[in-house]
């Protein structure tokens, strides 16, 4: 395969973990139209805008233009510490949750009022699970919309019955989140726990509820992940008890 082709097939499987490759566009500052040439094998970026796409989703540019069909370069002797840790993570049982979309809903630490909802969509490839969570995407203000604070990308292990997803964002902060969840006992599939985030005022512990909402187009979720009041009547009434009985 040429260069541009070899782009072109990483791009595309790169793009697979976003909503569209229109959100990629615009989070990146990168024409759709070139972009979409990029995609298609026709042309391969200047070295300013390669390395702006290979921040953006965190690979080397030997990784962006390598052949897709070719196995990944070992280095002789002991692994790199970062490839025993991420296997060591990975190693079974893998968690107890199916792919899908899901509402993630977060305490704000002195507002019981209110709660923030993500998004986190999580991926299955047989027993790696992976995912994407998207916060505070569509803040309305007048007639303008504010983008997403929080674009975590991870991975989710499962250990003595919690779920940790372990993710990091990849938008100028960088900061790493940590939520332990698991299934709540009762009668409806609802995850519960804590989370570790970084908030304007420093790193706080808050408490989580997970949904799955996979009815809801991708799209759609991501217009839904902003602030939501508890007496909001679009609110699941099971996630509003939950949070006014401090189960999450």
């Amino acid at each position: 395969m040429s260069i541009r082709q070899n782009l072109a097939a990483n791009l595309r499987r790169l793009c697979k973990d976003h909503a569209s490759v229109s959100a990629v566009c615009r989070e990146l500052g990168i024409n759709r139209t070139q972009f979409e040439r990029y995609l298609q094998g026709q042309t391969v970026p200047n070295k300013a805008t390669a390395k702006l796409i290979c921040d953006y989703f965190r690979v080397d540019e030997a990784e962006l233009y390598r052949d897709p069909g070719a196995p990944s370069p070992a280095a002789p002797g002991l692994p790199p510490i970062s490839e025993s840790l991420f296997t060591q993570m990975i190693r079974p049982p893998a968690p107890s949750i199916a792919g899908g979309t899901y509402f993630t809903y977060f305490s704000i630490p002195g507002r019981s009022d209110l709660l923030v909802r993500a998004i986190t969509f999580v991926r299955r490839e047989a027993e790696l699970v992976t995912f994407r969570r998207v916060t505070g995407w569509s803040e309305h203000h007048g007639s303008t919309w504010a983008r997403a604070r929080g674009n975590h990308y991870g991975v989710a292990i499962s250990r003595l019955n919690w779920i940790y997803f372990n993710g990091v964002n990849r938008r100028q902060t960088g900061e790493p989140s940590l939520i332990s969840v698991q299934w709540a006992p009762i009668s409806e599939p609802v995850l519960t726990g804590k989370a570790m985030l970084l908030t304007e005022a420093g790193p706080a512990f808050v408490s989580v509820i997970m949904q799955d909402r996979s009815n809801i187009r991708p799209r759609h979720a991501i217009r839904m992940a902003h602030v939501v009041r508890l007496d909001d009547p679009s609110l699941d009434q099971l996630v509003v008890s939950l949070a006014r009985d401090g189960l999450g």
